[in-house]
């Protein structure tokens, strides 16, 4: 198990100097890097910056019409080129996914992207916000509705600060969909602190990795206080690896 950081949290660093961000993150000690967005570089040159930096790609975050839309071969070449092993939806709209059958069809179209991409080398997925956490008609989450009617082959990033703010059990959306979970963001909870200094329980969490299936945990940091976002990215790396 590898650990990567999602660029989420140096957004605006990335926005200003993408290939600069990943050098900086390179000297930090992580061995990939997770993107969410390409702020206009090439491929090329975003994978020189990589090697560079002696970091590889742990996945990307690509919107939901980037991977179902028109766009989607150009972007799949794109992630291929930097040789992403992971194509994740970071956010499918709340109206594709706030009733069961709205979840239903999302899935349809969730496991026509995984079918695309099999053979390839490269897996798609989705990533847990805290409302694909909370019970809708029925009693089943999206999460639930959404992994149950998807193929093992597509793949679940579980997200903890988000489950636990969904109101889910910490573990428990890890365990339940055994071998899916093969990159998990790691985020600590309550928002704003630092992994090791807040409420998950990170002892259980690693536990239940293997059976996940997880292949990558990503440090993730949106909310800073009293701290700069390197700095937070940074510590996040040195609280998690007091875990493992």
């Amino acid at each position: 198990m590898r650990l990567s950081l999602q660029l989420y949290s140096l957004r605006d660093a990335c926005a200003s100097d993408l290939l600069g961000t990943i050098a900086e993150v390179g000297k930090m000690g992580y061995d990939g890097v997770e993107f969410a967005g390409f702020f206009g570089h090439s491929a090329k040159d975003v994978k020189k910056a990589m090697d560079d930096a002696g970091l590889v790609c742990s996945g990307s975050h690509s919107g939901y019409d980037s991977l179902v839309g028109a766009e989607k071969e150009a972007h799949l070449d794109y992630l291929r080129e930097i040789e992403c092993p992971f194509a994740i939806v970071p956010w499918i709209a709340e109206e594709k996914r706030n009733s069961p059958s709205a979840c239903l069809e999302t899935a349809k179209v969730l496991t026509e992207l995984a079918g695309s991409l099999r053979g390839s080398g490269m897996l798609s997925g989705f990533h847990a916000h805290d409302g694909d956490m909370k019970p809708l008609e029925g009693g089943k989450s999206a999460w639930y509705l959404l992994g149950e009617n998807t193929p093992d082959d597509f793949m679940l990033q579980y997200d903890t600060c988000n489950g636990m703010y969904g109101g889910s059990d910490p573990v428990k959306p890890l365990i339940d969909f055994a071998g899916r979970g093969k990159t998990v963001h790691a985020k600590e909870y309550p928002a704003g602190k630092v992994i090791g200094t807040g409420e998950v329980p990170w002892v259980e969490v690693v536990a239940a990795l293997p059976g996940a299936g997880c292949e990558w945990l990503v440090v993730e940091h949106e909310t800073y206080v009293d701290m700069t976002p390197f700095e937070a990215v940074a510590q996040g790396l040195a609280g998690l690896q007091k875990f493992l």
